[in-house]
């Protein structure tokens, strides 16, 4: 069994108001040099065989060996951040009630959403799509199934493993962690924490989200981020959390192969 972070040497000499100044400050320079590379890494558009997007690649990397590093320097073990996935009832529970709400919600608004921006005659909207989605997007009326193929297969899997657990271990288990500890919650629901880290650790989520393609709509990943960080919160782990984001990101690009030309 890993030892407690406060049993541990070094943890003695900081406490209260001490240690959360410090755990601050290093979610703060983590944060800094994270989003300093993924800056530059989102840049490299080099693909290979079994690997894909190499950039893509080296920004999970980056997310996952962050909280390693950290937790080498603070002489704390990845568990610390709920890099575990006790108590697995509670965070399928919870993954499975935000996804039973989050499905019906956003297909209905996904369409209406395009419907709109990509009709000609209503052109208001047509700036807040991704780039080229109108020109990919056919419309309800040419809906179709996904095609079951390998390579939808492959994506759920990148999903899980080199983008949602990924960022889930940087955002909500080191960042969110180090910030309640500076920051802790005022108010608790359902046993999960809401105060300034909450924001703060979504704020840097979205934001790390931007340099890819440059989209301010790409900032609209603090709302999600607020909903992954509370579960991280009321779970103690990152399963919830982990489970609710890849499965949003799988449900988008489904119905982006809906509705496909």
């Amino acid at each position: 069994m890993a030892e407690p972070a406060r049993d541990r040497p070094g943890f003695a000499d900081h406490s209260g108001v001490a240690a959360g100044r410090i755990a601050g400050q290093h979610a703060l320079i983590a944060f800094f040099v994270v989003a300093v590379g993924v800056a530059g890494l989102v840049q490299i558009k080099l693909t290979l065989p079994y690997v894909g997007n190499v950039g893509a690649a080296l920004v999970a990397i980056l997310f996952l060996y962050a909280p390693v590093f950290a937790a080498w320097r603070r002489q704390e073990v990845l568990e610390d951040y709920g890099f575990h996935a006790e108590p697995v009832p509670r965070g399928l529970a919870f993954a499975g009630a935000a996804l039973a709400i989050i499905v019906p919600v956003f297909v209905v608004g996904y369409f209406a959403f395009y419907e709109l921006a990509c009709n000609r005659s209503v052109n208001l909207l047509t700036h807040l799509t991704p780039r080229g989605q109108c020109a990919r997007y056919a419309g309800l009326a040419a809906l179709h199934a996904p095609a079951l193929t390998g390579k939808l297969a492959e994506f759920i899997a990148v999903q899980f493993v080199v983008v949602a657990l990924p960022e889930e271990l940087f955002f909500r288990g080191f960042l969110l962690g180090m910030l309640e500890k500076r920051f802790p919650p005022k108010r608790r629901w359902l046993g999960g924490g809401i105060g300034l880290a909450l924001v703060l650790s979504s704020a840097m989520f979205a934001v790390v989200h931007l340099p890819r393609d440059g989209d301010p709509s790409a900032l609209a990943t603090f709302f999600p981020g607020l909903m992954f960080g509370w579960m991280r919160s009321a779970t103690g782990s990152l399963l919830a959390s982990t489970v609710t984001h890849a499965g949003s990101n799988i449900l988008i690009h489904v119905l982006e192969l809906m509705a496909a030309r």
